[in-house]
């Protein structure tokens, strides 16, 4: 074959009548997206499409990804392919990201213009900066045949796998020459790859006589492939009938030798297949303990640095006698118990400097110990402080294993075997090396989903606000459910605002999309929404701002939101609505009904007008508000899930609480959900006449002292004399300011009875009062230093007539 046409293309070496021969490989880089990055020549030439055609475009479309059935043909632009006689997982398995390790298997395919070719193809996935992220190698299996032109004999069954690194004479080889191979990466590129699949293990054919030759540029193992052709002069020998002559015989200890490897490489790569099964990290603690036990050792103890299980950031530095190890998981052999009170799971601990398990994480090496002496055992159970562990280790053979990523130790595995098992040797140290590799890497990809959820739970929760459960009037009960998608971060938000007149604003809205920009944009609106409800906008003019200001930010998201405040004096709802889906009201006496609302356009549509709708409530209704991932499921109506939420909201509950958990147990149980979830619920408890005070003041100075003594004479009456002397002098101050200030009109002022005691003051002055630090000599500034003192909580608001200054006392009727 001509170098010179295929310089981007690897060779097998085969092995058959002594001679060596050549197949070329293609080779595809695939990218984050899915998309080919890279096409060789050799990818041309076996899947017929060329390389202007193939970069840019989905992998899926142009590799041979397998069809439903092994017979059912799936067609592309590019030739139809199918699964062949099961060996390895499908390629798409990879392609779409569901393997995290190497993965190896071969499909059928039939071009346009040729028969049907068999093809041999192995994965990588690639770590790191770049945008790569799979390199896919390909042959085809009809040039390993006879007249195939390896030179091969014929052989029932070929199948790729992978071999040890570890074992590999190439490494300096393909280090050198995958650069050539790739030539439109970058040398530094080129080598992170390099360094992935030589960690990972290099490609190889396994035929059906048991043989593993290597799929290498130019390199191979010599000694293997000179013993296949040495067999098979032999068996030509043997079938003339003639003595096979010394130099042709087998060496047995090299069947055996190969016999072990072929072996430990099976054994790891049904590890491999085991492990990783999914991103729960204490899920891949078990299956790698698991996976090792009873097979390779007869004990397997887990521990992982603290960071690690806390969900934390990547751990820094090398560790030291300090760091604090947790033992994740213990398998073992021996009888039910035994290990569970000597070394709890759960249990934190550091570990000594004259220790195997410290030399193990601070050099990043195996450490092999073929028996435990009384000496060490008796130095390794001195760190179980009463507990004694020498029965259980002393006599064992031990060895200790790195899990490592990214060459920093993440936590390592101590493998035990009883006494009358054979010890561990270096053979079994290069296997618990590969197996650490392997697993450290599946530990890691679950940390980092672990810690990104974390991340992302930590940012959502920060920007759901926490709402008391009792407001002026009313009580309130929240829920949030995350998404199901991957990030599980989304745009749903509700909340809560205290405003003046007892009142209450309640908000539920949601930003469309997911991800962090949703997340994000949601806590803008929040913010806002909460600004402009202080201000007591009305609920349309309130939309109306909001979408003002969704222009202003951009066009790029959408939200729905809905606005109500609820008047526990004057037993009335007043809602805006801004596209999203109706809430629910739920009369005192168990009739629920969808509130109609005009729906208005979302927020960021802009030119569209908002209408607010008053609604009468009695005290005992119930006011539910939710985005619309708790009701919309893929495929249904969503008239159904609307009908599902009224009928839920009204069945009985001893709690609010209770009341929620019902809705969320009727809806979210139908599964296909994938979006975030926001509910918010409201009891419209009311607040009667009788617990309502309310006084027109004249702009005259006189009238502060009428103040005065109409709240000590009311509180005396409600029976909070106790509270008298705060809110008498509280009152002085806030009316001698308003009449202070005021232009023409009375001042209000207004007690309200509840779960606290709430006196406003209003008056036609739009200035806002600011608190001031009065010097000595001052006259004037000490009124709200008083106020911001002796009360439980105070503020200012302005009104559409003026202002309101309220605060509030701990109300406790007796």
């Amino acid at each position: 074959m001509d170098r010179g046409t295929e310089r981007d293309a690897p060779f097998s070496r085969g092995a058959g009548d002594g001679a060596a021969g050549r197949i070329p490989l293609a080779v595809v880089v695939v990218d984050r997206d899915g998309l080919v990055s890279h096409w060789s020549t050799g990818a041309r030439r076996l899947f017929g499409a060329a390389k202007e055609e193939a970069i840019g475009r989905s992998a899926l479309d142009l590799l041979p990804v397998t069809g439903a059935l092994p017979d059912d043909d799936e067609i592309t632009p590019y030739g139809a392919y199918a699964g062949y006689d099961d060996v390895g997982p499908g390629l798409e398995s990879s392609l779409d990201g569901r393997l995290n390790y190497p993965a190896a298997g071969r499909a059928r395919i039939t071009a346009p213009d040729r028969d049907r070719v068999d093809v041999l193809w192995w994965a990588y996935p690639l770590v790191g900066p770049g945008s790569e992220r799979l390199l896919v190698l390909a042959a085809d299996a009809d040039r390993l045949g006879p007249g195939g032109g390896a030179g091969t004999a014929a052989f029932e069954r070929i199948a790729p796998g992978f071999a040890l690194h570890t074992d590999f004479p190439g490494a300096d080889e393909l280090a050198r020459r995958l650069p050539e191979i790739l030539p439109s990466m970058s040398v530094g590129e080129s080598a992170r790859i390099v360094a992935q699949v030589l960690e990972l293990g290099y490609p190889i054919l396994e035929f059906s006589q048991n043989n593993r030759v290597p799929v290498t540029p130019d390199w191979g193992v010599a000694r293997r492939t000179e013993r296949l052709a040495r067999r098979a002069r032999a068996d030509r020998v043997a079938a003339q009938g003639l003595p096979v002559p010394a130099e042709l015989a087998d060496e047995d200890g090299e069947d055996l030798e190969y016999a072990a490897v072929r072996e430990r490489l099976e054994f790891l790569n049904e590890v491999s297949g085991r492990i990783g099964t999914s991103l729960d990290l204490s899920r891949t603690i078990t299956e790698v303990s698991r996976a090792v036990v009873p097979r390779f050792t007869d004990v397997a103890g887990t521990y992982l640095r603290e960071q690690v299980v806390a969900g934390e950031g990547f751990p820094d530095g090398v560790p030291d006698t300090t760091t604090m190890w947790h033992r994740v998981a213990v398998e073992h052999t021996d009888e039910p118990g035994r290990w569970d009170d000597v070394v709890p799971v759960g249990e934190a601990m550091p570990f000594p400097a004259h220790t195997p398990f410290f030399q193990c994480m601070t050099t990043g090496e195996p450490v092999l110990v073929p028996r435990i002496s009384e000496e060490m055992g008796h130095a390794i159970a001195s760190q179980f402080e009463k507990r004694d562990i020498r029965p259980l280790i002393n006599n064992r053979s031990m060895l200790v294993v790195p899990l490592k990523a990214r060459n920093v130790v993440l936590g390592f595995m101590i493998l035990l075997r009883h006494p009358e098992r054979a010890e561990f040797n270096d053979m079994d140290r290069v296997t618990g090396a590969e197996l650490a590799a392997r697993a450290g890497l599946v530990l890691d990809n679950a940390r980092m989903y672990t810690y990104q959820e974390s991340v992302a739970e930590t940012l959502q929760d920060s920007m759901l606000p926490h709402i008391p459960p009792r407001m002026a009037g009313c009580d309130i009960a929240t829920r949030y459910l995350p998404g199901t998608l991957l990030g599980r971060v989304g745009g749903d938000w509700f909340d809560c605002v205290k405003l003046p007149g007892a009142r209450t604003a309640l908000v539920v809205g949601d930003v469309m999309g997911h991800g962090l920009n949703s997340a994000a944009m949601m806590g803008q609106f929040r913010t806002a929404v909460q600004t402009m409800a202080a201000l007591d906008l009305p609920p349309a003019q309130l939309l109306r701002n909001l979408d003002d200001l969704a222009q202003r930010l951009g066009d790029s998201y959408l939200a729905t939101c809905l606005y109500a405040v609820y008047d526990p004096i004057e037993s009335e709802l007043l809602i805006a609505n801004a596209g999203h889906i109706p809430p629910v009201l739920v009369r005192a006496d168990g009739r629920s009904e969808l509130l109609d609302l005009p729906t208005g356009a979302p927020i960021g549509v802009g030119g569209v007008p908002f209408e607010a709708v008053r609604v009468r409530v009695e005290a005992g209704d119930r006011l539910v508000m939710c985005t619309d991932g708790l009701v919309e499921v893929r495929g249904e109506d969503i008239g159904v899930g609307l009908a599902t939420l009224c009928e839920s909201a009204a069945h009985p509950a001893a709690s609010m609480d209770d009341a929620c958990d019902t809705i969320i147990r009727a809806l979210n149980t139908r599964g296909g959900r994938k979006d975030d979830v926001a509910l918010l619920m409201a009891r419209l408890n009311g607040i009667a006449p009788e617990d309502v005070a309310e006084w027109r003041l004249g702009l005259a100075p006189a009238e502060v002292g009428r103040a005065r003594a109409a709240v000590r004479e009311q509180l005396h009456a409600w029976g909070l004399a106790r509270l008298a002397d705060s809110a008498e002098l509280m009152v002085s101050e806030l009316v001698t300011n308003a009449v202070r200030h005021s232009h023409s009109r009375p001042v209000q002022l207004r007690l309200v009875r509840g779960a606290t005691l709430l006196c406003e003051v209003d008056d036609d002055d739009h200035t806002l009062p600011t608190l001031l630090s009065a010097g000595p000599d001052d006259e004037t500034g000490r009124g709200l230093r008083v106020v911001s003192t002796l009360a439980r909580e105070w503020g200012t608001s302005r009104t559409t007539a003026g202002k309101t200054v309220w605060f509030e006392l701990t109300s406790r009727r007796g």
